[in-house]
């Protein structure tokens, strides 16, 4: 169990949605931060805002994720200016929008390099600090696509199924070893973040409407706030959960595909179908 009142967290993808939430209940809750994004503004806005209203140590570094020497200078950084920091949750994340013909193999490598290289990096970079404490977490960020994999997401869930199996693997490492670090890997359904409306659109795609589409339908269906997400994904730390399903339709479709393991799709495509529009989209 990782207490987080006087614990130290890295957040990589900060500036936004889930990250954001993170780092201000963490800081609500007695937690020093070391916070990173490419959006610098964002991360500054961030930090003023959280300097304003709680007496924590609050660090901003400006990192790309896909750059592994740039996740190498963040976790030094933050680990001289915070040196008890014992939390490292690698949230950073983009989407990808097409069918596999739709989207081009730089796409793919793109968002490899920060979905899963990104999460893959950042855990090799802080984990020789993180052995040396008394008691550490490492949070990894898949999602619901980490668990079934939708047609037009060929992309994101190969990189979300990779985070899952990378983490659960590391973890039965980290038991086997009698590591202090604990690992738990993470799986929103639908929150309400940019993460649609900013999705990349295939480079082959002509078709803007289906995008727009899909976004509309999404952001309709994902009803779970960020802050909701943060607080769920902190008591999976407090209580070293391994897996941490966030929305009744990520547990929903969690048991849909552990009793249809080949034919989930079908099935969740019809009651897709069947639904109001509003609930027309699965969750990402």
């Amino acid at each position: 169990m990782t207490k987080i009142s006087g614990a130290a967290a890295a957040i990589t993808g900060a500036a936004n949605g889930i990250g954001r939430a993170l780092a201000l209940e963490l800081a609500a809750r007695g937690c020093d931060l070391a916070l990173t994004d490419r959006d610098e503004a964002g991360l500054k806005a961030l930090a003023t805002e959280i300097k304003s209203t709680h007496s924590r140590k609050v660090s901003v570094h400006r990192t790309d994720v896909a750059e592994p020497a740039q996740i190498e200078a963040f976790a030094q950084a933050a680990t001289q200016i915070h040196p008890a920091l014992n939390i490292v949750i690698n949230n950073a994340g983009v989407a990808l929008y097409g069918q596999f013909h739709e989207i081009s193999q730089q796409q793919i490598e793109w968002l490899m390099a920060i979905n899963f290289w990104g999460v893959v990096h950042g855990t090799r970079a802080f984990m020789p600090h993180l052995e040396r404490q008394f008691e550490a977490h490492i949070v990894n960020l898949s999602s619901i696509f980490g668990i079934i994999a939708p047609p037009g997401n060929s992309a994101y869930t190969a990189a979300k199924f990779a985070v899952r199996g990378f983490s659960e693997s590391l973890r039965h490492e980290l038991e086997m070893n009698n590591s202090p670090v604990r690992m738990s890997v993470v799986h929103p359904g639908g929150i309400a973040t940019q993460i649609a409306r900013n999705a990349v659109v295939g480079a082959y795609m002509t078709d803007n409407m289906r995008r727009a589409e899909s976004i509309d339908r999404f952001e309709k269906f994902a009803k779970t706030p960020p802050a909701a997400a943060a607080l769920r994904i902190i008591q999976g730390i407090e209580k070293n959960e391994k897996r941490i399903l966030i929305g009744n339709d990520a547990r929903m479709m969690d048991i849909v595909q552990r009793l249809m393991p080949v034919r989930y799709w079908s099935f969740i495509a019809r009651k897709l179908a069947k639904a109001p529009e509003s609930e027309r989209s699965p969750a990402k």
